[in-house]
């Protein structure tokens, strides 16, 4: 490895500009951007070319749960690529690979047993989706196949899963399966109609997706995929109960329910897996990644139910053969992080940590919504988002949106904290292993990064809502 001192950063940024094409490029400014590097890590802070100490508010993209520089999981990655590096999940097994599978499986609500490893969370859900095609094909049912998705949702940007995905500015440009797939509309309790109820906009929210089963017909639809809380879209909680109600219409209709939980998974909302514990449900099939190695290492997992399993295997099975996989698929270096990584997670009390912490993260995060420049706040466990709304009567609010998001994401860098700008909506979910204090000062910058965009707006001329 390479170390580099500051004035050779120009060099590398040069490398980073011309060689390297990072996810969400923007072809209008692509070989010229300024990103930080980050180069060093430790608990809660990433360290930058120059030397600075960073609360890491995003916990690099969901992921980094465990914190930065343990050196328990970097030795046992060590001591396995020794030992053994890599096998042909293929042809042959490995005994870390399948320790993890059956330590997952005790973890998982209900029956759902049977684990896939993927490289990550794209790779997980695209999974589910074949999963589901080949379990209709063999159950000779080829014309069950329709999706079925909510506006905001994010699962991937594989093909498949990125065509289950509903966040219509990533679809501007890029072709999608159209033709598997059905979106219900946005289940923001923010975005309801005026005078709305939550109850009402939550009977609402099960009626789309009841009217949209019987409009395609149960015969057609396959599944319906969810996220416990939108968390790409801007972390949307749906209305208490959205799931489990959900879930009703699934069983009545025969549809299976896939609940991607690449985010909610390993402890962001305090337990291994939020959908029994926090939303009282067993869906068919989880996928997970990101927490499941706290971003070490890449690796994901599709886990499938027993029932579903059960219905094509043996003198079911029609001598079919799920042809589907990866080079990496139990990769024994990513099992043995993941391994680790449950093993720190327990042993240190992270999870209980977590619902410890969450009162008063979430008691912080709601009271950012008195700011004149925040039209919402919510979150649960420990991710949270505050949408922020300028002039709403503005010509262009996209691109203020895109201005306001910029500005207070600048201004709490400056002060020592990265967010996560999405569009005029600041996203964090910090490492989990976040005390009292860290917390208090996360949000403590977070606000005078808000306060003080909101004196530059205003210096401007922008009309505060």
């Amino acid at each position: 490895m390479m170390t580099l001192q500051n004035s050779d950063f120009q060099t590398v940024r040069n490398w980073d500009n011309g060689n390297f094409v990072h996810p969400w490029e923007g072809m209008a400014d692509i070989g010229k951007n300024e990103r930080t590097f980050t180069e060093g890590g430790d608990g809660i802070y990433v360290v930058t070319e120059t030397g600075e100490r960073l609360i890491d508010g995003p916990a690099g993209m969901w992921c980094v749960q465990i914190g930065y520089g343990n050196t328990e999981i970097a030795e046992a990655m060590a001591k396995q690529a020794m030992e053994m590096a890599y096998f042909s999940p293929f042809n042959n097994t490995n005994s870390t690979a399948a320790q993890l599978a059956h330590e997952i499986a005790k973890r998982t609500p209900g029956d759902l047993n049977h684990v896939f490893f993927t490289t990550g969370g794209s790779t997980a859900v695209d999974t589910a989706l074949r999963f589901v095609q080949f379990r209709n094909n063999v159950l000779g049912r080829p014309e069950k196949k329709i999706v079925i998705s909510r506006q905001k949702a994010y699962h991937g940007s594989t093909y498949l899963a990125a065509s289950v995905s509903g966040k219509e500015r990533d679809k501007g440009w890029m072709d999608q399966a159209s033709h598997l797939t059905h979106f219900l509309p946005n289940v923001n309790p923010y975005v309801r109609a005026k005078g709305q109820s939550v109850d009402d906009f939550l009977e609402e929210k099960v009626a789309d997706l009841e009217n949209a089963i019987l409009q395609i017909g149960a015969d057609k639809v396959a599944a319906f995929i969810a996220e416990p809380i939108l968390c790409s879209g801007g972390v949307i909680v749906p209305p208490k109960g959205y799931h489990k109600r959900c879930l009703e219409v699934c069983r009545k209709h025969d549809v299976l329910y896939i609940s991607d939980e690449v985010v909610t998974g390993y402890g962001r909302l305090g337990h291994w897996f939020a959908s029994e514990e926090v939303f009282d449900i067993v869906p068919d099939i989880i996928t997970s990644a990101k927490g499941m190695t706290s971003g070490y290492v890449p690796m994901g997992a599709c886990i499938i139910s027993d029932r579903l399993i059960d219905s094509i295997s043996g003198d079911k099975s029609r001598d079919a053969t799920f042809s589907n996989g990866f080079t990496y698929s139990g990769h024994p270096v990513s099992a043995a992080a993941a391994l680790k990584n449950i093993e720190i997670i327990e042993r240190d009390g992270i999870l209980e940590h977590v619902r410890q912490v969450a009162p008063m993260f979430e008691a912080r995060l709601k009271s950012l919504g008195d700011l004149p420049l925040v039209g919402d706040t919510r979150g649960q466990g420990l991710v949270g988002c505050v949408e922020c709304v300028a002039d709403a009567t503005a010509d262009n609010v996209l691109d203020l949106d895109k201005t306001v998001g910029a500005m207070i994401d600048a201004h709490c860098q400056e002060a020592g904290l990265i967010l996560r700008p999405i569009i005029n909506m600041c996203v964090f979910s910090p490492p989990l292993i976040i005390s009292e204090n860290q917390i208090n000062q996360m949000f403590d910058i977070l606000e005078t990064g808000i306060r003080k965009t909101t004196d530059d707006l205003v210096r401007q001329g922008v009309k505060i809502r």
